[in-house]
């Protein structure tokens, strides 16, 4: 519950709003390899793009969102936003096909916009404001994205570490959801200075589970 706002953080990194049909991801960053490979970077497999799209199709398929919002950085950078093959273009187009589908701008693209749906900054509805990067201050009830969070968990013997949505009563930040993301552990002062201390994280994979936020301390 955020803000009065029953939310189900999901075990793909996706969030559902079912009062409002709305399914929230964050950092798509389709196109990681290609602008890697661009810039002189390590060759990495070119698959990450098929891959996002495969698993949000599944979501989508699951859910049958009424909206989709995607809640920036869904490319790269805005060369991959525009050299899209026409296999993916025709993929998302499909995807997009009878729903509202809407494009918040994040720091890596300034939106697709040769795709279609609706680009905004951000995106308020109801108690909840969407935007790519969360703001210190903000009124209860911001989701956000941008720090791709991961929970790092010690346990016997090792660590676990896993993509996780950061959750307290003003916020939500979102994992990304996007391959070959990487991830900020929710311990760095930037993520612990933005939540509360009796903050949770929600660690994703096969199952969503519920942890409190390692490092804070209530």
């Amino acid at each position: 519950m955020l803000a009065g706002a029953a939310l189900e953080a999901r075990a793909s990194g996706g969030l559902w709003w079912r009062e409002q049909s709305l399914l929230a991801v964050s950092d798509l960053h389709f196109g990681k390899s290609e602008r890697i490979a661009r810039l002189g970077g390590p060759m990495l497999p070119p698959y990450e793009t098929h891959d996002t799209l495969a698993r949000l199709d599944a979501e989508i398929a699951a859910l049958a969102p009424k909206t989709v919002l995607c809640l920036g950085d869904s490319f790269d950078d805005s060369r991959a936003a525009r050299g899209l093959s026409d296999a993916v273009q025709d993929w998302l187009t499909r995807l997009m096909a009878g729903r509202d589908w809407i494009w918040i701008e994040g720091n890596h693209d300034p939106g697709p916009l040769q795709l279609g749906g609706t680009h905004l900054a951000e995106m308020r509805m109801g108690p909840l404001t969407f935007r790519h990067i969360a703001l210190e201050g903000a009124e209860p009830g911001e989701i956000s994205g941008h720090y791709h969070p991961k929970a790092v968990l010690p346990t016997r013997g090792r660590q676990v570490s896993r993509p996780c949505f950061l959750c307290d009563e003003r916020r939500i930040v979102m994992p990304a959801f996007g391959t070959y993301t990487g991830g900020l552990p929710c311990h760095e002062p930037v993520l612990s200075s933005l939540m509360s201390g009796d903050a949770r994280a929600v660690m994703i994979g096969r199952q969503a589970v519920e942890v409190p936020m390692p490092g804070r301390v209530g």
